[in-house]
This record gives structure tokens, C-alpha cells and sequence, in this order.
């Protein structure tokens, strides 16, 4: 724990906070007897203090920023694959306590099991040292994140495309899953986007939705190249 500490840049005064943090609700169910409590009510708590310092940090750092562009940089900034690389810089996945069913399924490398974890540590961080430690912690981990921020959302590149595509009237846009490969803890799904029938980009994802956000992304710039182009 005290490397975990070492790379979270805080040292915990009740060190059971992080342990519950870490703790998932599978160890927690095999392990009533224990007392053992799951971090999902940390969970909770810490999705809660994430959003209002990240929605505090842009609001005064971008005073000219209209609310939907806020909303949507707020939203990339929080959102699973933020958080699933927080974790990862912080290997935080050797650190849960899951159970031996989720442990055995490739839970560590779970990406919504990773995420939730990291909401988790955030929530005990607050608990423990205040939300000025929260906020160091956020700051340092999550804000510092500038290519999502200076996106200025645009991470949700679904809604950037329908924006896009909004400009002219009749514009039909369709995502189909056009593969999916690896085992169950680690698939890559494969989508295409279609517009107006005819393909447009391509992308793929951990996740359907973030392989959707990948061919969007995709089409943007194929739409924004070729009205350069034009």
C-alpha cells in the first residue's frame, strides 16, 4: 500500500479508507463474515466530488466557454477512459481486492471495474485529507489531461458528427458493430458509421461505445478533409 501511496502523491492518516476503496464488491460478498465492505458507496461519493472539481477547474479557467461546450469537455474529462488511464498509470488494477470468480475472469484489467476504482480513491482521498487533497489528486491526475481539455469535449466526437452533419437538412447518420475479437475481458469491437448510407469512417474500441466514438472521430475528419479539399 505504501507504494500505491507513493504514486497517488498522498499519504492516507486512516489507511482502511483506501483499503475500501480497493475493494470490490465480489471480495466484499465472498467475505461477509470478514465485515468486508465494498466501494461502492465510494464510488458514489467520489463521482459526486469529481464532477463538481472539474466542473469548478473549467468554469473559472474558461470564462468564455458557453455551457454545452463545459458540459461536454466536463463529460470528457470524467468519463471511463479518462479514468481507466488514471488507473493504469497507477497500476491500480495489482491493488484490488476481487473476487476469486472476477479475479479469475481478468477482472483487474476490467475497464469499468478500474474506473469505479478510481472514483473510489477519490472519494477516500476527500474523506481522509479534505477536498483540498481531492483536488491536488484530480489536478494532478485527471486536469493535467490538456489534449482532452483544450478538445474542449470534443472527445464526444458523436455529437461533434451530428453537429457537423446538422448543417445541412436530411442528413441520416447509422453506427453498425462490424466485428468484435479477443476474450471476454479484453474485446475489441469494430464499428463503421454510416452517412446517409455510405460509409464514413471507421473505428474501434474496448467498448462498442468507444469504438463508435473512434468512427466518429474518423468521419469528422474525413468530412472536414474533404470539404477542405472541395
Amino acid at each position: 500500500m505504501k507504494q500505491l501511496e507513493e504514486r497517488l502523491g498522498y499519504l492516507f492518516h486512516d489507511r482502511s479508507l483506501l483499503e475500501n476503496a480497493l475493494t470490490h464488491s465480489s471480495y466484499a460478498n465472498e467475505n461477509k463474515q470478514k465485515g468486508e465492505a465494498s466501494n461502492e458507496r465510494l464510488e458514489f461519493l467520489g463521482d459526486s466530488v469529481l464532477g463538481m472539481v472539474v466542473a469548478d477547474h473549467l468554469f473559472r479557467s474558461h470564462p468564455d466557454m458557453p455551457e454545452g461546450e463545459l458540459t461536454r469537455t466536463r463529460a470528457a474529462l470524467v468519463c471511463e477512459e479518462s479514468l481507466v488511464e488514471v488507473a493504469r498509470k497507477l497500476e491500480l488494477g495489482q491493488y484490488l481486492k476481487l473476487g476469486r470468480g472476477e479475479d479469475a475472469g481478468g477482472g483487474r484489467k476490467r475497464p469499468s471495474i478500474q474506473a469505479d476504482a478510481v472514483e473510489a480513491v477519490i472519494a477516500a482521498v476527500y474523506l481522509d485529507g479534505g477536498i483540498g487533497s481531492a483536488r491536488k489528486f484530480i489536478t494532478s491526475f485527471i486536469l493535467t489531461n490538456n489534449e482532452r481539455e483544450q478538445e474542449g469535449g470534443i472527445r464526444d466526437y458523436k455529437t461533434a458528427l451530428q453537429e457537423l452533419v446538422q448543417r445541412e437538412s436530411g442528413q441520416v447518420l447509422s453506427y453498425r458493430l462490424t466485428g468484435e475479437s479477443g476474450p471476454d475481458h479484453a474485446k475489441v469491437f469494430r464499428v463503421e458509421v454510416d452517412l446517409n448510407g455510405t460509409p464514413a469512417g471507421k473505428g474501434e474500441g474496448r467498448s462498442k461505445k468507444e469504438a463508435e466514438q473512434s468512427a466518429a472521430k474518423a468521419a469528422i475528419a474525413h468530412l472536414t478533409g474533404a470539404a477542405a479539399d472541395g
